[in-house]
Order: structure tokens, then C-alpha cells, then sequence
């Protein structure tokens, strides 16, 4: 079993800061890349912001200069610090990882649950 545990979330002003953590654990051989997608009301999961096990970044267009994305690779852990918070970030994130739990084998996605992030004065 793999689980990815997410935390940080909750109800922030325009302007404000949150950080958003999450811990994979369980049995886990090798974690490719990482990196955190969010779902709005009515609207399709996108991608937020990825980090590879090299630690090269990729972010979506609405979050550059504001966000970053960054990894404990001994912790299994990725973050998301989010800056300059807008009401249009307001989203449920969620932590994906791609790993592989053992030598042998594919790698395949894992998700977490989710944690709400809203941006309202």
C-alpha cells in the first residue's frame, strides 16, 4: 500500500501565503516525479506543478513567479509554496507521485486526497 497524505490547506486573504505539504509512505521503492494538480467547481483537474526526482520544474502559466514547488527526497515529501494568493487559485489540490514500490515493475500515478484551499476577503 502507498499512501500520500496531504496538509496545509484552508481559507487565506487575496495577497496571503499558504504551504501545502505532502508525505508519501507505505512501500515505496523509487518516486519519480511529484507535483500538485487542483480541481474549481465545474472545472477540470490541472496541473499546478511538478517536480522531477532531479529536482527540474515545471509550473502552469497562472502560478509562475508566484508558487514553488520543491521536494525532501529523504522524507519522500513534495511542497507547494503558494504566494500572492489569488481568489481564482481558490481549488481543491492534490499531491500526485509517481513511484514505483518495487525493483521489478512499472511505476504508476498515486493521489492524495485532497485539501481545499480558499482565497476570499
Amino acid at each position: 500500500q502507498v499512501q500520500l497524505v496531504e496538509s496545509g490547506g484552508g481559507l487565506v486573504q487575496p495577497g496571503g501565503s499558504l504551504r501545502l505539504s505532502c508525505a508519501a509512505s507505505g512501500t515505496i521503492f523509487r518516486i519519480n516525479a511529484m507535483g500538485w494538480y487542483r480541481q474549481a467547481p465545474g472545472k477540470q483537474r490541472e496541473l499546478v506543478a511538478t517536480i522531477s526526482s532531479g529536482s527540474n520544474t515545471n509550473y502552469a502559466d497562472s502560478v509562475k513567479g508566484r508558487f514553488t514547488v520543491s521536494r525532501d527526497n529523504a522524507k519522500n515529501t513534495v511542497f507547494l509554496q503558494m504566494n500572492s494568493l489569488k481568489p481564482e487559485d481558490t481549488a481543491v489540490y492534490y499531491c500526485n507521485a509517481n513511484l514505483k514500490r518495487f525493483q521489478v515493475g512499472p511505476a504508476r500515478d498515486y493521489w492524495g486526497q485532497g485539501t481545499q484551499v480558499t482565497v476570499s476577503s
